[in-house]
């Protein structure tokens, strides 16, 4: 037996207020086993994302209303958290300890009135010890980090500012092809190079959107799923990865993620190479993140994913279609689930405009922390083995 994912649901994304991360979660799960035909009576699994923005918690569970659940958890690893809770999912369901598993994240993050700049800001007393001594050297976001990860590429492979744009600009023409992306207004290379700066050498169109809404899928065994309302996505392959060098002296920060560790377990398991791969949904929380996931996934070698990139590889006529609804740069940005929601988007035959020309081979990863965790799906219209 194999597994499938059988239900997509997503809420409204970007600028919603008014709702609570659980019950945007509690729509989405709704939505979502609508969509496969199902009666939340018929889900006996429950696994939620952890989030930043007052997310949702097992006690979901009961909101929702749901009796008997034969596995019930939430789960953290950032940004590779999707890739892990429908990893878990498919492994429940062939081991027998569950058959229909509902995997959710929801954030709401961004507030009437603020900035999304000002939606994950972090009080100034929240830093102490030596995180406290980061913070007074400039170190005090995210933003900061991956910065100094891209410097560090940029030193060793002469990777440029204008290769991550080329990333940028391909990801909006996808997106202004996505009625639900929240950024459709086309932007070229000069428009990228004129955004300010966040932390150079990251300019603001390198970074990715803030979003409030919800995204579930549910997992389920690929026989069952064949008979519900909508095509299967099959789960040929999954993988996570944890490389543990944070940001030590001489490790492979920055250069390195996950990726090269998830992305051949998870190949393995499918029985795919990277040749074989037709579409990519990367995460892309920046520029350089879909840049250095290449590298590592093996799409380019190490030091050429900007020549790769800048080449027009992932744009809409690309060689490699990647991030076809907009990603977290432009789409909206819901962790692991948006570039998990796309795939099951194109893997059904959804994409309309932006609809890939092939879709039998579809690459799902996910990033969390500053490149410390990564989770890889492989996923497909066809049943593995088929």
């Amino acid at each position: 037996m194999n597994a499938a994912i059988a239900g997509l649901g997503m809420t409204e994304l970007g600028k919603v207020f008014g709702r609570s991360p659980r019950r945007l979660a509690a729509d989405a799960v709704r939505l979502a086993a609508a969509d496969a035909g199902l009666d939340l009576a018929d889900l006996d699994g429950l696994v939620v994302s952890h989030g930043l923005g007052g997310s949702p918690g097992i006690e979901l569970a009961e909101t929702l209303g749901l009796r008997d659940l034969r596995l019930l958890t939430t789960m953290d690893s950032f940004g590779a958290t999707a890739g892990a809770m429908v990893s878990y999912a498919a492994m429940s369901v062939l081991s027998g300890a569950a058959t229909t598993v509902a995997c959710v994240f929801a954030d709401a993050p961004l507030q009437p009135q603020q900035s999304s700049g000002a939606a994950y800001q972090r009080d100034a007393r929240e830093w102490y010890g030596f995180g406290g001594m980061t913070a007074a050297l400039g170190l005090r976001s995210v933003n900061a980090y991956y910065a100094l990860a891209a410097q560090r590429h940029m030193a060793r492979y002469g990777t440029t500012s204008e290769q991550l744009g080329a990333i940028a600009v391909g990801t909006r023409q996808w997106a202004a092809r996505n009625p639900l992306a929240q950024m459709r207004e086309p932007i070229t290379l000069a428009d990228h190079q004129a955004s300010r700066w966040v932390a150079e050498p990251l300019h603001l169109l390198d970074c990715c959107l803030v979003s409030n809404g919800a995204i579930a899928v549910i997992v389920t065994g690929a026989d069952r799923a064949a008979s519900l309302a909508r095509p299967p996505v099959h789960l040929w392959g999954w993988g996570q990865g944890h490389p543990g060098h944070r940001r030590e002296r001489g490790s492979g920060f920055g250069l390195t993620t996950g990726a090269a560790v998830s992305g051949p377990v998870a190949m393995k398991m499918a029985g795919v190479t990277v040749d074989d791969v037709d579409v990519c949904q990367l995460y892309d929380c920046y520029t350089y993140t879909v840049l250095v996931s290449l590298e590592d996934y093996g799409f380019c070698a190490k030091g050429e994913g900007g020549p790769f990139a800048a080449s027009g590889a992932l744009a809409p006529g690309g060689s490699l279609p990647t991030n076809t609804g907009g990603g977290q740069l432009s789409g909206y940005y819901m962790w692991g689930m948006t570039p998990l929601s796309e795939a099951v988007i194109q893997a059904r035959g959804d994409g309309g405009e932006r609809q890939a020309p092939a879709n039998d081979v579809i690459l799902v990863s996910g990033n969390g922390g500053i490149l410390d965790h990564h989770s890889t799906l492989i996923l497909s219209p066809h049943a593995k083995g088929a």
